[in-house]
């Protein structure tokens, strides 16, 4: 072999050391930089989960039953109204408490919403008292009022999906005799993970398989009560 030849041959053995050094390491780092991308997909996908859910309860509380579709949820929240109870006055002032339970004595006959208005005129006059009184406020100044990234809109679809829908059901079932309103939405990751490396995403779902678990993101669940748990906690 002359010298010429010689070189040819040690720079391609070069070369394909470097490729296989190569492919090994993006053998490794492929599982890891679908894992990273799978965490921050899910954290987008989670946090829509989590304000589902906050406008189911809120939804609950005014209609005894959660919503089976996410547009039902945007209407509650862009023109509903719910009540909350709002305390005029401290508890930790005296001179309030004081004030407060003098009036209660003067009217202990009264009924409670009529005790309520001889408080409400107490407090219009200037007095110092303690109450509290419940009132209806647009969903929309209760709730996300200091979340500046909110959006409504985005609630119904999965993110990273190209505008696949948010799973949702709702229903009401008899647990120990009692009717109990239940919901769940769902991000599977075949929608949450789309444009990811398929078979990676076909390994997470036999892998959450496997574990009993559901393949994506689920927050509540309409088999059966969980207090509206996401499966990510």
């Amino acid at each position: 072999m002359n010298k010429s030849v010689k070189i040819i041959v040690e720079i391609a053995l070069a070369a394909v050391i470097c490729l296989v050094g190569w492919l090994i390491v993006k053998s490794v780092q492929k599982p890891v930089e679908f894992n990273n991308e799978v965490a921050a997909r899910s954290k987008v996908g989670i946090q829509r989960l989590k304000d589902i859910r906050t406008l189911q309860v809120a939804f609950k509380s005014v209609n005894g039953r959660f919503s089976p579709t996410v547009d039902s949820l945007k209407m509650f929240y862009e023109s509903g109204k719910m009540d909350i109870v709002m305390q005029i006055g401290s508890h930790d002032d005296s001179l309030a408490v004081a004030n407060t339970e003098a009036i209660k004595k003067a009217n202990k006959k009264l009924k409670p919403d009529q005790l309520l208005a001889k408080l409400q005129e107490a407090y219009a006059a200037g007095q110092k008292v303690v109450f509290s009184t419940v009132t209806s406020i647009p969903v929309k100044d209760t709730l996300f009022h200091n979340r500046p990234d909110f959006c409504i809109d985005s609630l119904a679809f999965i993110p990273f999906s190209g505008g696949q829908l948010t799973e949702m059901e709702a229903t009401i079932k008899t647990v120990s005799g009692v009717q109990v309103p239940l919901f769940e939405a769902r991000m599977p990751y075949k929608a949450l993970c789309k444009g990811l490396d398929n078979q990676l995403r076909i390994n997470l779902d036999a892998e959450r398989r496997d574990q009993n678990k559901y393949e994506g993101l689920q927050v509540g669940s309409v088999t059966a009560p969980n207090n509206n748990a996401g499966n990510w906690e």
